[in-house]
């Protein structure tokens, strides 16, 4: 039997899942369920990656250790993955001692073939990409992907010869064209190796500095660099060395990332893997961003879709065939609600629900809901739709092979409509009324016939709505994929026994009236304000009635959102002497803008690295035409000015209680 592997990066639980992780994994079980169906067994693998300074700074903002962090958002990866119909084979974390072995035993591997060495290095240090960069990573010197000013760094390290790699690396994408796909990564990926020399990559950290991490075998003063251990999870969840599973499945590798993560999956993974001795992956499939409002997704903005609230109000097919017809793999797409809902309501409700309900209630008026027996009398109409049948299916299964789904659902959708023409061409009321009954049966035939094909193909993107149309079409609740090979599917004729017993009626989707359900939305959450606001005015009332001489409650002083931050960059209020203009890291995705009057007592040099404590939920507000995003808390003394602070080094956007 032929084999197919299929990997999601293991997501960094440093922030609970969102829509771009719904995405990736949702695309991976698809293909898994899309290769399953094609007669082949696949092996599909998703799960955390759960090392790193990222981690470590986490955990403290949230109170936790590092170890109670990770399983408590692991956990929410593991439990989201269900409510979107996602069945993986296997999901890995970093921190399972399985995955442990297999890291250190490559590294060791790795350094006894000589190609880890120590050496002592200066380097600019972003720790929001947890790696050291160079000049030319920078854009107006700071790191593109966290607008931040890395930090200089001098300590000993163990680096990776990946330099010694170049070379074959170059050659490999070259002689092999499908390697990374689609192809404008392949290109930027040759664009990243034509710029120079590859640099030796660092893959330690010292335990000074860092200690969640996994120990070097060679050195116990050091753990790995996050990316050294998290990208060997793929060969881990394939038990190597000892399991079989590793020469049953790597030779099919399949990784799929998002755009961010390209460099590492396309230099770092391949040349570790040439060093370690294992042949490359067979494929890197590289998808772009959903955007919303043709914004990158940022939990700073409020533009983070919850996949979850989405299933809930459309279900979880209607989401899954969304997010995969509506992306063209490789390039940004715009997520809306509006969106959403027309497709649902053009292609799931008008077309293919149209289609079932039209030709089940056909079939149970005019044959008793049997299926009734072909003569295989085919006019030109018939020979049309069944080569339109072939073509379709012909295409759909070679470009959802090659990760083009949009295009693929779109040459399955090309039979969904000719189906729905054809009744209204072959005119089944026409028949019954004329009592050409024979010819009614071919031609209701032909329907039932290619609806259960539509449902095998539509499975591995809509797999509750694909059974749900197999029981509605007699074919029994026991559906099982590996008992199914649509490939013999294409050019066949039949497959549907006559004398089954087909469901009276179909509603596989309801349309859905948007404007309708936001006036209800709206309506809701005036009711719900109302209330807050009723609560908050009884609140208000109550403390009023009973003055206290400036004494406030326990519950006013808990409304007082203190977070500690960093100072990452400061500069002078172009409007205003004593105003500055301070970026503050919170611990959020970006920094936040406080425009403070600091200027009388301090130099922006003076203030940039140290930590200060801000008043995070004060409303926005514009000050000299700057906005301000919270208050730096400071007190005035006979001697200036002094900030206040925290005893010792905190993690950024640790609440203050």
């Amino acid at each position: 039997m032929s084999r197919f592997y299929i990997t999601t990066p293991i997501y960094y639980v440093n922030a609970k899942p969102h829509l771009g992780h719904a995405y990736t994994t949702i695309v991976a079980d698809s293909v898994a369920r899309f290769h399953r169906i094609s007669g082949e067994e696949a092996f599909f693998l998703t799960g955390t990656d759960e090392h790193g300074d990222k981690i470590m700074q986490a955990a403290e903002a949230a109170g936790k250790t590092p170890k109670e962090f990770v399983d408590d958002i692991s956990g929410t990866f593991q439990n989201l993955w269900p409510k979107l119909n996602i069945q993986n084979s296997d999901f890995i974390r970093t921190t399972q001692p399985r995955h442990i072995k297999t890291v250190q035993k490559v590294l060791q591997q790795v350094y006894d073939n000589g190609d880890i060495y120590q050496s002592e290095y200066e380097g600019l240090y972003c720790y929001g990409c947890e790696q050291f960069l160079t000049e030319k990573d920078l854009v107006d010197g700071k790191c593109p992907d966290h607008d931040k000013e890395p930090e200089v760094i001098r300590e000993k390290n163990y680096f990776f010869r990946m330099s010694k790699y170049q070379d074959w690396l170059k050659k490999h994408i070259e002689d092999n064209p499908d390697f990374i796909r689609p192809e404008r990564y392949r290109n930027e990926v040759l664009s990243m190796l034509d710029m120079g020399v590859l640099d030796d990559l660092c893959i330690s950290r010292p335990k000074t500095r860092l200690s969640w991490g996994i120990e070097l075998p060679f050195d116990t003063d050091y753990v790995t660099y996050v990316w050294f251990d998290a990208l060997l999870n793929y060969i881990t969840a394939l038990d190597w060395p000892e399991g079989e599973k590793f020469d049953q499945f790597w030779p099919s590798a399949n990784h799929l990332v998002a755009k961010d993560i390209l460099k590492p999956h396309a230099i770092f993974w391949p040349t570790m893997l040439k060093a370690a001795g294992f042949e490359p992956y067979q494929h890197l499939n590289v998808h772009g961003y959903w955007l919303v409002k043709d914004t990158k997704m940022s939990k700073s903005i409020g533009n983070v879709v919850d996949p979850l609230s989405m299933v809930g109000t459309y279900g979880q097919d209607a989401f899954r065939y969304f997010l995969l017809r509506e992306m063209r793999f490789g390039r940004d797409a715009s997520f809306s609600e509006d969106a959403l809902v027309g497709r649902l309501n053009a292609d799931l409700a008008n077309d293919l629900g149209n289609l079932f309900s039209r030709v089940l209630s056909m079939t149970h008026k005019y044959f008793g809901g049997e299926v009734p027996t072909p003569s295989r009398k085919h006019e030109s109409v018939d020979l049309e739709v069944l080569q339109l049948a072939i073509d379709s299916f012909k295409n759909y299964q070679q470009l959802f092979g090659a990760f083009e789904f949009g295009r693929g659902i779109e040459s399955l959708w090309e039979l969904v409509r000719g189906l729905n023409k054809y009744v209204d061409s072959t005119q089944p009321w026409a028949l019954f009324k004329n009592g050409e009954t024979e010819r009614l049966g071919d031609v209701m035939y032909v329907l039932l016939m290619l609806m259960r094909k539509i449902a095998l193909h539509i499975w591995p993107v809509m797999p509750t709505t694909a059974e749900t149309m197999l029981e509605q079409l007699g074919q029994g609740a026991d559906f099982d994929p590996a008992a199914v090979n649509i490939k013999d599917e294409v050019e066949t004729f039949g497959r549907l026994e006559p004398g089954l017993h087909l469901a009276k009626a179909s509603n596989l989707f309801p349309r859905v009236d948007l404007k309708k359900k936001q006036e209800e939305d709206a309506v809701k959450a005036e009711k719900q304000a109302a209330k807050k606001q009723k609560k908050q005015d009884k609140a208000a009332k109550a403390a009023k009635a009973e003055p206290k001489d400036g004494i406030i409650d326990f519950a006013d002083f808990q409304n007082v959102d203190m977070r500690v931050g960093t100072v990452v960059s400061c500069q002078p209020h172009p409007d205003a002497d004593r105003l500055l203009l301070v970026k503050v890291d919170l611990g959020e995705d970006e920094p936040r803008q406080v425009v403070a009057g600091l200027a009388e007592y301090f130099s922006p040099d003076d203030l940039v690295g140290r930590q200060v404590v801000v008043v995070a939920n004060l409303a926005p507000r514009k000050l000299r035409g700057q906005v301000s995003q919270g208050m730096i808390l400071a007190a005035k003394t006979d001697g200036g000015m002094q900030l206040l602070t925290v005893s010792g080094a905190t993690g950024n956007g640790t609440k203050v209680s």
